[in-house]
């Protein structure tokens, strides 16, 4: 057991021997060599001395003078040589780098590297001088050739031209990330390769302006056109709208995204139309026309003897907001105005059971022996502006809005007119006996009279009426006369009952009167009149002289009797189905006192 337990020891002795022998020979055999198993970039440098391993890799990989780097943006290419790049190979240092593996300061490191280095392998990085600031100012010229700004697309209007230019798309060489490409490239000494430049693009935010410039060309390029559409031979127009206007009637509005992006839009300011269209309003509006009847006394039904017509108004914000939305089409370049209907209050269609409508509630007449002939044509002309109107519950009459125009191309002749204090050559004399009758009859009828005036002077045409209402008669007299003057002398009553009135009138050329007759339901109304109370007389003036020129020498004319003057009270009592609903109304007139006038031929006037 001895014996043998000193022969495993000396046999392991002499291992180690051998070992620290053979590790003293590799030591010996390399020493001023590189270890087995260092390479770079493929070259083996195991056993060389530095000046070889050097002159080995120097061989292998070095940057020659002609040695380029290509840098591409697409198509284009740009090129530089590695020396003009600031590029150069360092062997002396790699290899001092190779030459230092397994070569520290500890023995046990040095060894396990060795073992490593011979069963492992071991690469040495070359080492590659690289000035970035040459490869930056490269970069940098460049850029100046690729670098480009964006740019929004734009529309403009001039006048009625739009013009357009495109957008472009921002470029910008990134340098930094460029520059990080470029080092691997450098450090595998790969001449050949080619480096994609790193761009960065930016997107315009308005990518087209070319939808919106056609909306604007198609605006101007043709007017619009705004007529009324069912136009009578009395309505103006039509009327155009210029291209040029519509030009200044669009405006253009950029408008931002959330998300960044933007667009153009139109707007179409149609305020300065507005004006034009209110001034154009009253041209163009109409007033309702109610129908106008006759009453069939053996039917008790109406006959229409004028249709009614609808009224209109200019809806001007309508018409507006179609001319608005017309604007920037192509097509329907007619734009028709746009009215409110006014119905007529009175239609056609009316009868005598919806208005109530079913008896006569009252007839008045007057008379006018010895009228001219002028006269009795005025009076003719202006009843037959009252003849058929229909007056609703609770509205007022005035008689100077169905008289309307007095003038000689209405049909009114010149004749005698009552002027102030005196009686002159005027149109529509004669009038004033249509307005009496109609006072007398809303008088006798029990109707609110809201506005009468009497006339200067009594007037004898007006004093020799007589009235029917209810089944009582009436006669005439002093103080029931109402004079008119448009617009400042005006006749007024209201309806005040809860049925319609109809109106007729009656001209009699043989019997020479006036006849007013109010068809309704009656209330049961009785009237009963007072007087006139006469007080305050006052002698008529001197007879009064005016020249004529159609008079010759010895001719003379009277054209006025001399009356008194006189103070006038009439009272009116009525009573409605037995009761007292107005006590003792008084209607007062004051008549001056008149003298006569008498015309003569020229320079025949007696002397006073």
């Amino acid at each position: 057991m001895v014996r043998l337990s000193l022969l495993g020891t000396s046999a392991l002795l002499l291992l180690i021997l051998l070992a620290v022998l053979y590790i003293a020979i590799h030591q010996l055999r390399y020493n001023g060599l590189i270890y087995p198993g260092v390479s770079s970039f493929g070259v083996k440098l195991s056993g060389l001395t530095k000046q070889q391993a050097v002159e080995a890799l120097s061989a292998r990989y070095t940057y020659s003078k002609d040695a380029v780097f290509t840098f591409r943006d697409g198509q284009k290419a740009w090129q530089i040589s590695a020396v003009d790049l600031g590029v150069s190979f360092d062997p002396t240092t790699t290899i001092d780098e190779a030459y230092r593996i397994g070569r520290g300061s500890e023995l046990l490191l040095n060894l396990t590297s060795q073992v490593d280095a011979w069963l492992n392998g071991h690469v040495i990085q070359p080492i590659v001088v690289f000035d970035e600031s040459r490869a930056a100012a490269f970069l940098q010229k460049i850029a100046t050739e690729i670098n480009r700004p964006v740019r929004d697309a734009t529309i403009t209007l001039n006048g009625t031209t739009v013009a357009t230019t495109p957008s472009q798309i921002g470029r910008d060489l990134d340098i930094p990330t460029t520059l990080g490409i470029l080092r691997p490239v450098i450090l595998q000494m790969n001449t050949g390769a080619e480096i994609k430049l790193a761009i960065k693009e930016t997107q315009p935010a308005l990518r087209d302006s070319e939808v919106v410039a056609s909306q604007i060309r198609a605006a101007v390029a043709s007017p619009i056109q705004i007529y009324v559409e069912t136009a009578t031979t009395k309505d103006p127009g039509p009327w155009q709208i210029s291209p040029g206007f519509i030009a200044g009637l669009i405006g253009i509005v950029r408008v931002d995204e959330a998300n960044g992006a933007a667009h153009y839009e139109t707007k179409v300011n149609v305020e300065p139309l507005k004006t034009f269209l209110e001034q154009l309003s009253p041209q163009l509006s109409v007033e309702p026309v109610n129908a106008r009847f006759l009453f069939d006394d053996t039917t008790g039904q109406l006959q229409v003897t004028t249709d009614s017509v609808d009224g209109r108004t200019l809806d001007v914000e309508a018409t507006l907001k179609i001319i608005r939305d017309s604007v920037l089409k192509k097509e329907n370049r007619r734009v028709p105005l746009v009215f409110l209907k006014n119905p007529a209050k009175i239609s056609s269609q009316s009868t005598a059971e919806q208005l109530g409508i079913k008896e006569q509630i009252v007839q008045a007449t007057t008379f006018f022996y010895g009228s001219t002939a002028e006269r009795r044509t005025n009076i003719q002309v202006a009843a037959s502006r009252f003849q058929g109107i229909v007056i609703a519950p609770g509205e007022e009459f005035s008689f100077n809005k169905y008289l309307g125009d007095v003038s000689p191309e209405s049909g009114f002749q010149t004749g005698l007119v009552i002027y102030g204090n005196q009686t002159i050559q005027g149109v529509g004399g004669g009038v004033c006996q249509v307005s009496s009758t109609v006072f007398q009859a809303a008088f006798f009828a029990g109707l609110s009279i809201k506005e009468r005036y009497a006339h200067g002077y009594r007037v004898g045409y007006y004093e020799t009426g007589s009235a029917i209402a209810n089944g009582q008669q009436y006669s005439g007299g002093v103080g029931l006369d109402a004079t008119v003057y448009s617009p400042i002398v005006d006749l007024k009553f209201v309806n005040d009952t809860p049925y319609h009135i109809l109106i007729t009138s009656t001209y009699s050329a043989s019997r020479q009167s006036l006849t007013f007759r109010f068809y309704s339901t009656s209330m049961g109304r009785v009237v009963t009149k007072e007087g006139p109370t006469l007080s305050n007389p006052v002698p008529s003036g001197p007879t009064r002289y005016q020249e004529a020129a159609d008079l010759k020498p010895g001719q003379q004319r009277q054209i006025d009797g001399a009356v008194d003057g006189v103070d006038a009270r009439v009272y009116r009592t009525i009573k409605q189905n037995g009761q007292i609903v107005v006590n003792r109304e008084v209607f007062f007139s004051h008549y001056l006192p008149w003298g006569a006038i008498i015309q003569v031929a020229p320079g025949y006037a007696p002397k006073r």
